[in-house]
């Protein structure tokens, strides 16, 4: 991966949890098909050591799923 292709960005999302961004580059090909290159953007949640509850976890999961679903739908709109 080219390291200047990379930018990190690090804030506070709604729920008061800390998040890193990278802007990076996705390489992806199939077979008989041109490789496909695009800018994407990865968002990392660390893991809260006092969410251990099950009710914890699944709320964590929700909110990285719906995290998700939001990245990709403004990544999807900036085209």
């Amino acid at each position: 991966m080219n390291a200047q292709a990379r930018k990190e960005t690090t804030s506070v999302n709604a729920q008061g949890e800390v998040e890193k961004r990278v802007e990076t580059i996705d390489y992806s090909s199939s077979a008989g098909k041109l490789e496909e290159v695009r800018n994407v953007e990865v968002i990392h949640q660390p893991h809260q050591p006092n969410s251990n509850t099950r009710g914890g976890v699944l709320a964590n999961a929700a909110a990285s799923v719906a995290s998700s679903l939001q990245s990709a739908k403004e990544a999807i709109s900036r085209k």
